[in-house]
């Protein structure tokens, strides 16, 4: 990479008094782009009064638009394309294999690098009377009523831009996606068969992610406008995945029954990223969800942050795990960020299966504070529980999702003593059926380790009401409801069937509320125990 540099005349030898350490970033692309750490030399920098314009500033600007067709001209390595004066060039030196280096032209890193780029562009289109068009950097868009007149308005851009100097970047043509949720990982199978460096093979992987794509872009709901003021209600939520981070930004005001979006974005995991853990990943979600939407609504709207997993209230303690792969330096800028920006939100969460299917094979699992079990209507609550009969108690969860083009369901157990969790998965059916597998799974474990009774906490209202009582009533009917089979009948038949010869206590839990709410005491129980013969 620094070879290619020299070779183009970028950056050249040197010996300098001066040295910044670098920092190489993998692209998307695959590519590798040279950065230096310049903060040492920024902190002594003076400062322009100059500067670049308002992202939310455009963006408003360009709201008011409201033209039917729009396009980008993004300038290929425009920094490189401006020299840098030889008598400051020893200030930018860097070290690489013990050999010192500077920058021949504006260098990446540099504080006041964008604002020369951003005005010397600037000069140049409006020297040649450009059309009407916004400039962010060497980032330029242009917009009309037709395809045709944004093409001649781009032409004539680009054709002032290669007069004073700059690239046009021809291959950076995309389409716009910030309305397609999760749009990244939807199309990741995709990625693999176009890139030029893998073999060209459209499989199964492919054919599904290609009509998935086609449905959510058929069936996308339009972005709303950016609204501002006190009683404006801006919530982020984010969330890390298998393949990648994302989020999406809604906006709420006085007299409307549901928000608008303002955007989705979605991007897969880089470099070392990948091998983050669960609740590190939701972290680096909500760093890069926060950035993402402070350039939508600005840095003083207030927002709410809603993260799959509840992981802020470390965040907003002070306090940082001690064990992980990010940095203690890239830890603190991301919890700065977060929590300079935005406030714990508290939305509808997940329940424990997302936690235990997500976690790393071989790490101790385990609920934080946030997400103890809580207080609930009916039995006893688990820390009420004798210490001897803890251990015969079982949380249980289900979902289920769209892969690909079909429905999937998770069941998952987990042991609060033992800390140890169980699932099982399996095609089509609901999150109602997914809940009543899980009670099979406790059931399973009870059965094989002849537990005397067994305590169940579920999320889910009707699995504690049939519990409570409307299995007798069920049976009595030969497993109808007015004349009707009820719902996955068969899974009932042998729930009831196994309750029968085991005793079972349920409640129903709020998942992941605070530990003091799980604290609380409540005097009414409910019990299954053997029916009287």
């Amino acid at each position: 990479m620094i070879r290619k540099l020299e070779s183009q005349g970028v950056v050249s030898k040197v010996r300098s008094p001066f040295n910044s350490p670098i920092s190489p970033v993998h692209k998307s692309s695959g590519e590798w782009r040279l950065t230096v750490d310049y903060r040492a030399l920024n902190e002594v920098t003076p400062p322009l009064s100059a500067a670049v314009p308002d992202m939310l500033e455009l963006q408003y600007e360009l709201e008011s638009k409201a033209a039917k067709w729009y396009a980008t001209i993004d300038i290929a390595n425009a920094f490189f394309s401006i020299p840098l004066a030889a008598d400051c060039r020893a200030k930018f030196a860097f070290t690489w294999k013990g050999v010192q280096y500077t920058w021949n032209r504006l260098p990446q890193g540099w504080k006041h690098s964008p604002t020369i780029c951003h005005g010397l562009i600037q000069t140049a289109l409006e020297k040649d009377e450009a059309p009407e068009h916004l400039q962010y950097i060497d980032d330029i868009i242009v917009w009309g009523n037709t395809a045709g007149e944004v093409f001649k308005k781009g032409e004539k851009i680009i054709q002032i831009l290669l007069k004073a100097g700059f690239a046009i970047k021809r291959s950076a043509i995309g389409f716009w996606r910030m309305h397609i949720p999760e749009y990244s990982q939807i199309v990741s199978p995709l990625y693999l068969v176009t890139r030029k460096k893998n073999d060209f093979h459209w499989g199964p992987e492919q054919q599904q992610a290609f009509a998935q794509i086609k449905q959510e872009i058929a069936h996308a709901v339009a972005l709303g406008p950016v609204r501002t003021g006190p009683d404006v209600k801006n919530a982020l939520y984010s969330a890390a995945g298998n393949n990648g981070l994302s989020w999406s930004l809604w906006q709420k005001v006085p007299g409307e029954t549901r928000g608008r979006p303002l955007g989705f974005w979605s991007r897969s995991y880089r470099g070392s990223k990948a091998n983050y853990t669960p609740t590190k990943k939701e972290i680096l979600a909500a760093y890069e969800g926060v950035q993402a939407a402070s350039e939508v609504i600005g840095t003083e709207a207030q927002l709410l942050l809603a993260p799959r997993l509840p992981v802020l209230g470390w965040m907003f303690k002070g306090k940082v795990p001690s064990t992980h792969h990010a940095t203690d330096t890239t830890w603190s800028k991301w919890i700065a960020l977060i929590t300079q920006h935005a406030r714990i939100g508290n939305p509808n969460r997940p329940g424990i299966l997302e936690i235990i299917t997500n976690w790393p094979e071989g790490e101790t699992f385990g609920l934080s504070s946030e997400e103890e079990v809580t207080r609930a209507e009916e039995a006893p609550p688990y820390n009420e529980l004798l210490e001897t009969e803890r251990q015969y108690a079982l949380l249980t969860d289900g979902s289920c999702r769209i892969v690909g083009t079909n429905w999937k369901w998770k069941a998952a157990v987990w042991s609060p003593t033992r800390r140890v969790a169980q699932a099982t998965e399996g095609q089509g059916g609901s999150s109602q059926v997914a809940e009543l597998k899980a009670i099979q799974l406790a059931l399973d474990i009870a059965e094989r380790e002849k537990w005397p009774r067994l305590h169940l906490y579920t999320d889910l209202w009707m699995v504690a009401n049939a519990l409570w009582g409307w299995l007798n009533c069920w049976k009595k009917a030969n497993w109808q409801h007015r004349g009707k089979p009820i719902w996955a009948a068969e899974i009932w038949q042998d729930i009831a069937a196994r309750v029968e010869k085991l005793t079972v206590k349920v409640r129903h839990v709020d998942a992941h509320v605070s530990k003091s709410r799980a604290n609380e005491s409540i005097t009414t129980t409910s019990r299954w125990t053997k029916p009287p013969r």
